[in-house]
């Protein structure tokens, strides 16, 4: 991909109404523009970014035996009565009246929506269990959106909903959902934390928040220094650990991720039931387990940038390597426009900055950007044999041969050459 194609409208400075970091990088760097108080435009670099997310966790959550697929974002008002919601989830919840006068809301969370579906479609324990996800866009109508995309109105969640035989084995789901979170997160390249937490408007009785470790953090963690218990500290009681009366160590953290255990506090006022063994109505019992797409990515910006601008880590980067080309013609684009090639011959995602700008706006925009390898080609090392690497986060440099630099990446990118 050329940058002179591709729609990155840096900026030199933030704007006013920018407080987080992840925020005011995400303006600068062209990744987002403010459409509305917290609705956000997810520009190309952003968007390939969080495409990267999502199929992390699709590949995750497939692996662990979930199915997708993709509800309504408008659901009708009758659901939501059923559970209770319609009358305590609060302001949160955009409502709206169609041509008819019927009463409808757009999705904060389908816990309704798929337990409609499921007690319609399952009758049997023979098709249980059943863990369905979907990714898709959701509005919760917050009263103060703040921090970009850590904190808007619009988002785009992976919401994903068990239903099992009994609490045994829903617990089970929820302990193999927890086991995927870490692969999820450990693969996005994220420090973090699975802590207890509280249940709040989804309601149940156990709860897994997973923390993106930074000290811009909005939530507070506690953590024992004996044992591997750790807690968001409004759900912690006093000051040693429960499990085995160690000290705390505190931090702080983004929430990104929540899975919870809810029990029957869906399928029982919804009558969701199937027949067991000897033909005898029960319960389905549930878990639910979401994941912030736009905020996980935002947390990753949180936990990964210098002075300089946003330093990705590699497995969600928009691209593995951006070539400078010092020249935007002669010997140092033909080089540049060859090494593109060899490099998307071996799945190396590069994007080309052909732009006929001087060669500083050029260094500061890809430190801005935050791609994790840069390359430079211009005359004077061609001269000399050399093609420079730098690493965006350790500011490491290598010169290599043009002959060497495929083979580098290569290793650098995918482990191998």
């Amino acid at each position: 991909m050329r940058y002179s194609e591709m729609f990155i409208p840096t900026l030199r400075e933030a704007p006013s109404d920018a407080e987080v970091i992840s925020h005011k990088l995400m303006i600068r760097a062209g990744y987002i523009r403010k459409l509305a108080s917290g609705v956000y435009m997810y520009l190309p670099l952003c968007l390939r970014v969080l495409r990267k997310i999502e199929t992390i966790v699709r590949e995750e959550m497939t692996a662990a035996g979930a199915s997708e697929l993709l509800l309504p974002v408008v659901m009708p008002a009758e659901l939501w009565r059923e559970t209770g919601r319609w009358d305590v989830y609060g302001k949160e919840l955009l409502r709206f009246r169609d041509r008819h006068e019927r009463d409808f809301c757009i999705g904060p969370t389908h816990e309704e929506a798929i337990t409609d579906l499921v007690r319609r479609e399952v009758r049997s324990y023979r098709n249980l269990p059943l863990n369905l996800f979907q990714i898709q866009t959701k509005f919760r109508d917050e009263i103060r959106p703040r921090f970009g995309l850590m904190r808007g109105r619009e988002f785009i969640m992976k919401d994903s909903y068990s239903f099992d035989l009994d609490e045994a084995s829903s617990l089970k789901t929820y302990a193999a959902m927890v086991d995927a979170y870490k692969k999820i997160f450990t693969r996005c390249g994220l420090t973090f934390r699975a802590v207890d937490a509280l249940t709040g408007a989804i309601g149940g009785t156990k709860s897994h928040e997973f923390q993106v470790l930074a000290e811009s953090g909005e939530d507070e963690i506690v953590a024992c220094t004996k044992c591997d218990y750790a807690a968001n500290s409004e759900k912690a009681v006093g000051e040693k650990c429960p499990r085995c009366g160690g000290s705390f160590e505190r931090s702080r953290g983004i929430e990104v991720g929540q899975v919870f255990y809810l029990g029957t506090k869906y399928s029982a006022p919804m009558k969701a039931v199937y027949l067991d063994e000897s033909g005898k109505e029960q319960l389905m019992v549930m878990g639910c387990y979401g994941i912030g797409i736009g905020r996980t990515a935002a947390a990753a910006i949180e936990q990964n940038h210098d002075e300089r601008g946003i330093v990705w880590p590699l497995p969600i980067a928009p691209f593995h390597v951006q070539i400078i080309a010092l020249e935007s013609a002669g010997e140092p684009f033909r080089v540049a426009k060859e090494l593109v090639q060899k490099l998307e011959a071996q799945r190396i995602e590069v994007l080309l900055d052909d732009r006929d700008e001087r060669p500083g706006v050029k260094f500061a925009d890809a430190d801005l950007v935050g791609i994790p390898y840069h390359l430079v080609v211009g005359s004077k090392g061609l001269k000399e044999g050399k093609i420079e690497l730098k690493e965006r986060k350790t500011g490491k440099v290598q010169k290599l041969a043009p002959s060497e630099v495929v083979d580098t990446l290569t290793t650098m990118v995918h482990g191998r050459s």
